[in-house]
């Protein structure tokens, strides 16, 4: 009982919810990353739309978009903090929390590659970029929205061995990136673009970043499973595309 004329003690804490209503916090969070990896898709099919149609609305629509991401981003980020604040995870769920930071930091960083190339659409302007390399841009594209769509996929089904698959894809992406580069240099030889060639150059940069983050989110998954970190290729130099 408290002394006469004092006033009670301030809980330091809030106080643990039940088992259930910590299940359901952390379900709540992984369905929010779920919808910040849509949002990263459509803008993704937005700004390879914009770019192939000279579509400078279209890509402004990408840019003011972000702040929707980054939205959903900081939340989670919030909701994690108090989640560990207030229960104090161990084991598997100690995992899930962990992994959803670093795949939330990973969503956040394609939703910002894509504002990226949505500048630098706006960048090109009157020097349109030629037929044969926006229908690449557009197998890219493709590709890495498909690839956002099975990180996440496999995320959610705890699926390891279809986070592994990630990597092929991203292979492919990989030496499309690479081609783009010689067929800028080949045009470059002929032509007096070269700051239309360069901004090509960076959006297929872009684009190659975005698959690597859909790998990291994989990587995710195998730690989620697994307990262990480790990364689906080797980054080292020299090692094989």
């Amino acid at each position: 009982m408290n002394s006469p004329g004092r006033s009670p003690a301030a809980v330091p804490y809030a106080l643990p919810v039940p088992r259930e209503g910590f299940q359901h916090e952390l379900d709540e969070i992984e369905a929010l990353l779920q919808d910040e990896a849509r949002l990263c898709q459509n803008a993704l099919g937005r700004v390879i739309h914009a770019l192939g149609g000279r579509d400078l609305a279209g890509a402004e629509v990408v840019v003011a978009g972000d702040h929707d991401v980054d939205r959903v981003y900081q939340r989670v980020d919030v909701e994690i903090e108090s989640l560990l604040a207030r229960q104090a995870p161990v084991a598997s769920d100690l995992r899930l929390s962990l992994a959803m930071i670093r795949v939330n930091m990973h969503l956040e960083r394609i939703g910002d590659q894509c504002v990226n190339i949505a500048k630098l659409t706006r960048l090109i302007g009157d020097h349109p970029l030629p037929a044969d390399l926006l229908a690449e841009f557009a197998r890219m594209g493709a590709a890495a929205g498909e690839m956002i769509g099975e990180a996440m996929s496999s995320f959610g089904a705890r699926d390891v061995a279809r986070a592994e698959a990630l990597v092929a894809a991203d292979q492919v992406i990989n030496r499309a990136n690479h081609g783009v580069a010689r067929r800028i240099l080949e045009l470059a030889e002929r032509t007096t673009a070269h700051e239309a060639g360069l901004h090509a150059i960076l959006i297929s940069r872009c684009l190659e970043r975005i698959g690597d983050n859909a790998v990291d989110i994989g990587e995710q998954t195998a730690y989620l499973v697994t307990g262990e970190f480790r990364e689906f290729t080797d980054a080292s130099p020299g090692a094989a595309l």
